[in-house]
């Protein structure tokens, strides 16, 4: 084998290790939720022996469903439906808001647009946290709602960003063909744009999704009726109780984090694509 040969095989060698390292890191701790939901609470927090596989059942997953099961609890499906709805509308309206804008800052030209993006781009800087109490007081009269967890979070500064980025680096010719054609800016960007940019939707959606569903500081300021209560809220609640079932918790844990694998999986081909071609386009 020569030098040259050797040293690719070293390299490949190398960077094959790193990843496998990396992602033995980053599935341990999903491992240990998962193990520790079907293991006795005793056996729960017990180092690393905790990764160990004994002693499993779903008993800690009926424990969860029984906890939650009377109007003085509330009822974990319906935790599990305020957080579905919840998301729902935000990842939907907002894939449509904000990509609307996004379309209308990468292409339509019309009189402030640079000044109102440079505000759109400072506001992805600016944290929720700080905007929180004033925009708690401003929605006093919607409170104990799923509405007043869906409005503030459905126009989201970064998703237009992503959008506008992602519109700019597609072809013109498209788009100029259709307007030959006779459409419009609404048509072309319906019919043209949107059937392109799977990718960017894909990315957009995984991403609002995330941050929607685990939404817990919100929730918390403007909810206090368990009937409108999420599930990451309620699973604070739930990991308060004195002495905490450990077991129990982990089981909660791995209900809350399924429906995050689920979505990635189902639109990572999509997302692989986005973030590959911002890559190469970089």
């Amino acid at each position: 084998m020569s030098t040259a040969n050797t040293r690719r095989t070293g390299a490949a060698v190398r960077e094959y290790s790193i990843m496998v390292v990396a992602a033995v890191i980053m599935f341990a701790p999903i491992y240990y939720l998962l193990i520790g939901s079907l293991k006795p609470s005793a056996q729960v927090l017990d180092g690393f022996a905790g990764f160990l596989p004994v002693n499993l059942s779903f008993d800690n997953y009926v424990g969860v469903f029984a906890a939650l099961s009377s109007d003085a609890t509330g009822y974990f499906w319906q935790f599990m439906i305020n957080s579905f709805a919840i998301s729902t509308v935000i990842v939907v309206a907002g894939l449509i808001v904000n990509s609307m804008a996004g379309y209308a800052f990468a292409r339509l030209e019309w009189v402030g647009r640079d000044k109102v993006f440079i505000l759109i781009v400072l506001l992805v800087i600016v944290p929720f946290e700080s905007v929180a109490i004033p925009l708690m007081a401003l929605m006093q009269g919607q409170r104990d709602t799923l509405l007043v967890q869906m409005i503030p979070f459905v126009a989201n500064a970064f998703s237009v960003f992503l959008f506008y980025t992602f519109f700019l680096n597609l072809p013109k010719s498209m788009e100029e063909a259709a307007r030959l054609d006779g459409l419009g800016s609404w048509g072309t960007f319906v019919r043209i744009v949107v059937p392109n940019s799977k990718p960017v939707f894909a990315t957009v959606a995984i991403l609002t999704f995330l941050s929607s569903w685990g939404q817990f500081l919100w929730p918390s300021l403007v909810t206090s009726d368990p009937s409108v209560r999420p599930l990451p809220l309620e699973m604070g609640v739930f990991s308060a109780q004195v002495p905490p079932d450990w077991g129990q918790v982990f089981a909660f844990g791995t209900l809350l984090v399924l429906p995050v694998l689920l979505v990635f999986l189902i639109f990572q081909r999509y997302f692989v694509q986005s973030v590959a071609g911002s890559a190469v386009k970089g």
